[in-house]
């Protein structure tokens, strides 16, 4: 399977139990790295649009370069008043975009799908001259015993779950590899708030997660019922979790 595929039939749930990204970076990004109301800006692997819509608020034109179809299907339905926003079929190593034709590239959630080496040619050719590139992540207080035991979970019952987000670290070395070393790092608090089926939808919407078909499907739903028990205060669990960006020239 490709990892385009991994999130076919999840485009709904995913756009309904994904957090959007720390308000504070995307006032730093238009504050203090340039972006603006003129910004042509393309989000590769834009998913359902949840960063995309939050940039297309305050800039110019933004792009959303994204191959799985279920996913452009949800986009398309969220993001339909937005005059200044595209969606097309695209990948993060053929983006279908002209050379030299976009101020900033963005990837949102969506860098550790990606071919690092290709990305980086693609992403040469479609920036203009002095052109950016910011990697963004929501990633979860791993230190934190509800992450750890969520953690545990999804490792015993789903056998492609390789770490959250991948299993990307902060400061991957693919992370690395694709600013050459040089990149600013940034985060900010963005701590996630669930009720349990919220949290449930959250957890099925990962790449990685059992389907109603999988076995032990069951089993894997009554472990996350019971980790949100363990941790719930008056109906609510509070997930500790920060917006990270890397930002730099490619």
């Amino acid at each position: 399977m490709e990892n385009k595929d991994l999130f076919s039939q999840k485009g709904d749930i995913y756009s309904i139990s994904r957090p959007t990204y720390a308000l504070q970076l995307i006032e730093y990004l238009f504050k203090k790295v340039g972006l603006n109301k003129n910004s042509i800006i393309a989000d590769i692997g834009s998913g359902t649009g949840i960063f995309a819509k939050q940039l297309a608020d305050f800039c110019g034109t933004v792009i959303c370069v994204e191959p799985n179809e279920d996913m452009r299907r949800v986009a398309h339905q969220n993001l339909s008043s937005y005059f200044n926003l595209q969606i097309i079929d695209g990948d993060a190593e053929n983006t279908k975009l002209d050379d030299n034709s976009v101020d900033f590239i963005t990837a949102a959630q969506s860098f550790h799908w990606f071919d690092t080496d290709k990305f980086i040619a693609e992403s040469k050719r479609i920036l203009k001259p002095n052109g950016k590139a910011i990697l963004v992540w929501n990633m979860r207080d791993t230190e934190c015993d509800l992450c750890r035991e969520n953690y545990r979970i999804f490792a015993s019952y789903c056998p492609r779950f390789k770490g959250f987000s991948g299993g990307t670290i902060k400061d991957d070395k693919r992370i690395v590899r694709y600013f050459s070393g040089k990149y600013e790092t940034v985060e900010f608090d963005n701590p996630i708030l669930f009720d349990e089926e919220k949290f449930i939808r959250r957890s099925l919407s990962s790449s990685y997660s059992l389907k109603k078909d999988d076995d032990r499907y069951d089993e894997y739903i009554e472990a996350l019922t019971d980790l949100f028990n363990r941790f719930s205060y008056n109906g609510l669990l509070t997930m500790p979790n920060k917006t990270i960006a890397y930002i730099g020239k490619i």
